[in-house]
């Protein structure tokens, strides 16, 4: 299986679509009558989730690999030429 980069603030913002499709199909279908004010701060406050955690989850990343690098170029019997 091949991997791939894991993309969390794309499955918060998912979540938070999700939330908004089933509370919108909710008052489409006369289950729940949901006031317009939910609406707004849930799409606000997702996008701003999934930027957050986004823009922590690159900072950790980056973090990873300046350590895995100064990590292979302090290994012993290295050139230090990458």
């Amino acid at each position: 299986m091949l991997r791939h980069e894991i993309r969390p603030g794309r499955a918060v913002a998912g979540l938070v679509m999700l939330t908004l499709a089933t509370g919108y199909a909710a008052d489409a279908a006369g289950v729940w009558d949901a006031p317009w004010t939910f609406f707004a701060p849930v799409f606000v406050g997702g996008l701003w989730l999934a930027a957050t955690v986004t823009w922590v989850s690159y900072r950790l990343r980056r973090r990873r690999e300046a350590r895995r690098a100064s990590a292979e170029a302090s290994a012993p019997g290295s050139t230090g030429v990458a």
